[in-house]
Formats: structure tokens, sequence, C-alpha cells
């Protein structure tokens, strides 16, 4: 499941130049190797032959020169959370853990804006922005660093408020294959002056540089938070009465879908005792007669839908044991099926169509006889699957990649995409072609060759090798 091309030998010069240089920050065991490939999922590890963390943009330019003189693929690593096999090292190499490099350099509370080393994790930048009023509202459920959600375009369950990383990253500062050091721009708000390159390095996922500061856009924390969970008869009701909470303009925060076999997992593991049918969480964020007003609305959509009652809450130790409850859904379904192998998947369609996929992707999983919960960003059209199998039991990876491949085309059919948030990595680059086509495919080629002639940077991600 993973791609596969020829490993050269580390260069004995190039290890002695590391060790020298940066001491105790270069890591060779085997080990430490594993643990800075991909481990979250059945995509194989694939471990570097050898690990740098640079403390500073310098030393991460002398690395990439050091690489580019050797021929040595480089593959940036931040916290390790990715799931689509975006740290391995297929080719071998030097893998560069950005995990140090973790200062928040300024925060300019006036501008709602800040200055971050790559190396932040969004639960430590939030901690630290706390008393200044404001936070990054950007939630993978992982504490991922704020580099990996670059690469990735990150997004979750504030998304349908608050935008995405593509929405929330105002400039770059990257480290190029050659060694050169680009600025993607300035602080201002909006430019008009040339290309935006920090929307092209914005998901690029290490591919065409490595991100070594970024610029984010901040949010004042709101006056009042207000959050509760409504169940549906079904998923249909559940995605419709979503659908219509954000044609109305109710400026919900989140709103997420959780089918019924998801909310049984999340009662066992997070010893909740919610109603075990579809489920919509949410969250209101205003003043106190805002969020009171946005959840009484949207109590009565919910009930033109079947809804049963809308429970909610403003108080932030009720709503945090929620919200913990909603990120720690991958642990939550793994305890459905303890000793079986996980995947955890993604695609995203228009919100018009969410209700219609969400369907033919039960009756499928169904059909097919699979353990596999549904959780979704339904505010934006966006639904993760945890699928639980056996990989020695006769036929069962077969089945497992056969309906993987119906997910994704059932989404495209729709005109969606085969991943709203996880990014493509390895897993998923054999659909790059199909989504995109042969012409929009080969100029993200030209890109990358333009960039990165010898395919240095995280070989094997979003483009074959070849």
């Amino acid at each position: 499941m993973t791609s596969t091309a020829p490993r050269h030998p580390f260069p004995e010069a190039l290890r002695a130049q590391l060790q020298q240089r940066f001491g105790n920050r270069f890591q060779v065991g085997a080990e430490f190797r594993r643990q800075h490939a991909h481990t979250l999922s059945v995509i194989s590890n694939q471990p570097p032959d050898a690990v740098v963390q640079p403390l500073s943009r310098d030393e991460v330019v002398d690395i990439v020169h050091l690489c580019s003189e050797h021929d040595v693929p480089m593959i940036p690593f931040g916290a390790g959370t990715s799931l689509e096999g975006h740290v391995n090292a297929p080719r071998g190499g030097l893998c560069i853990d950005m995990g140090l490099m973790r200062r928040i350099i300024t925060v300019h509370a006036e501008d709602l804006d800040c200055v971050i080393e790559p190396g932040v994790t969004r639960k430590f930048l939030n901690e630290n922005l706390r008393d200044s009023g404001l936070f990054f509202p950007i939630d993978p459920g992982a504490d991922a660093s704020l580099g990996g959600m670059v690469s990735t375009r990150a997004s979750g369950t504030n998304a349908v408020r608050y935008g995405t990383m593509r929405d929330n990253v105002i400039s770059l500062e990257a480290v190029l294959a050659d060694g050169s050091v680009v600025r993607t721009g300035g602080r201002a708000r909006k430019s008009s002056a040339g290309y935006d390159l920090a929307r092209l390095l914005t998901g690029a996922e290490g591919t065409l540089g490595i991100v070594t500061e970024i610029t984010l856009r901040l949010h004042g924390i709101p006056e009042a938070i207000a959050g509760g969970i409504c169940p549906f008869p079904s998923v249909r009701a559940a995605c419709d009465a979503a659908i219509v909470t954000i044609q109305s303009g109710l400026p919900v925060a989140r709103i997420e879908l959780l089918d019924a076999l998801q909310v049984k997992a999340c009662n066992a593991y997070s010893r909740l005792t919610m109603p075990e049918q579809p489920m919509l969480f949410l969250e209101f964020h205003g003043s106190d007669a805002g969020v009171a007003e946005q959840a009484r609305r949207f109590g009565e959509i919910a009930a033109e839908f079947g809804a049963g009652a809308f429970q909610w809450t403003a108080k932030p130790e009720e709503r945090s044991k929620l919200w913990q409850a909603r990120h720690d859904v991958y642990w939550a379904t793994r305890g459905l099926a303890p000793g079986l192998s996980s995947i955890s998947t993604d695609v995203c369609v228009p919100i018009s169509r969410l209700a219609d996929c969400v369907e033919a992707t039960q009756a499928d999983i169904a059909a097919t006889g699979l353990i596999a919960p549904i959780v979704g960003h339904v505010g934006d059209g966006n639904f993760h699957l945890g699928l639980m199998f056996d990989p020695e039991k006769a036929g069962e990876n077969e089945r497992v990649a056969a309906f993987l491949d119906r997910l994704i085309e059932r989404a495209l059919s729709m005109e969606g995409t085969c991943t709203g948030e996880h990014g493509i990595g390895q897993g998923k680059v054999k659909y790059m072609k199909r989504e995109h086509g042969a012409a929009t495919l080969a100029m993200m080629a030209s890109i990358k060759h333009a960039l990165d002639p010898r395919g240095l940077m995280n070989p094997g991600k979003i483009l074959p090798m070849d």
C-alpha cells in the first residue's frame, strides 16, 4: 500500500558531517528512525536512514545544502500525526524533525496575528495566547504541529466558521531544495502582488520546500460559547438539518455528525451516556444573548426533521468533555474491535450531496460486512471513516481496497474530492489523476520539477516518484 523505490546507502561523508555539526541532535538508531516514519495506520512504516533536529532556519539551510550536495532525500517531520504516510521515507534519506523549532516569535494582538516556528503545536499556541484574549481556531483531532498543519492544509471541527489552514495562513518562510530562503509575503491581510505562494506551499506536504516560519491569523476568544448534542432518527435527517442550519445563515461554529456506531464507540471510550442513534454535536460562539438565540433557533430547525431534544450547555467543563470525546473518535473506534488494524480516511462532497454520500457509504459498509463508523464535519461536507479489519484474514485486504476505491469514486462522482483534510501523502496518490485530470496533474508535476528538479523534497507524496 506504499510507493517503492531503490534505497541507496546513506553517504558516510554526510553522516560524519551531520554528526560533527549536530552532535546528539543527529540520530541513526533503528527505533528512533522507525518513530519518525508512518505509525498510525496500515500504511507500511518506511523509516529514514537518519534523523536530524535543527534549532533554526540557518541550520535547516545548512542541512538542505548538505543533502543536496550528496543527493539525499529530505523528509520534513512535525508531530507524526498524519494518516496518509506523509512522513515515510520510501527512498531512504534524512528526516528533518522540526520539533525543536518551537518558538512563538511574536504576537501582534492589535493586528490579530502571530509569527511562530513550525514545531509549535496548536495546543501550545492556544495555551500561550489565552491571556491575550485570542485563539487559533483550527483543531484537527491530534495535537499536531503548526508546520505539519500548514503542509497538509489541515482543518477541523471549527472550519465551518473559521475556515481551514488555507484561510488562516497569512505568509510563510521556507527553505527550497537548493537551500534558498523564500518569504511569501508580509503581514498585510490582503495583497495583489504576484502569485499566491503562501497558498502554493500550504498543502504541498513538504514536496516543494521546508517551512521554517509561519504568520497566522488569530481570532478573539468569544464572549460566550454554548455547545450541545442533538439526536436524529436517521443520518439523512441529521444531514438535512445541518444543511438548513447553514443555509439559514445561523453562524454555527461547529456542527459535527456521528452515526449510531460512532456514538456507541464514544460512549464506551469516553464514558458518556448519549442515545445510540445518529447525532449532531454543535457549538455556537458570540454574546450570551446571541448563543442562546442561536441554540434556540437550531432546536426549532432540528425539530422539523424529527430530532430528539437538543441538550446544550455553556459550562466550559461540560463542553470540553463533549469535544474531547469528539476528538478521541480515532481511539474510540479502535476500541470497537481490539486487535484489528485500522484505516482512517476521509472524503468531501458539496453539502447538498452529503446525505446521499453518507447513506450510500453506510449501505456499502453493511453489504461488505465491515466495521466502519462515520464522523463528519457536516458544515462543509467532509466526513471520515474509521475502518477496522483483519489483514491476516483471507481476502480481507482486497475487500477493504475495493471498498475504499468505491468510496473515493462515489465522492468524485458527486463532484467532491478524495480528501477534505487528511491530504494525499502516499495513501491517495493513485486517485490524483482521476480527480484532477492529466493536464492539471502535469501542471503540478511541472511546478514540482521547477522547484525540486532532483525530487529530493519528500519524494513519493502527492505525485508518483516516477
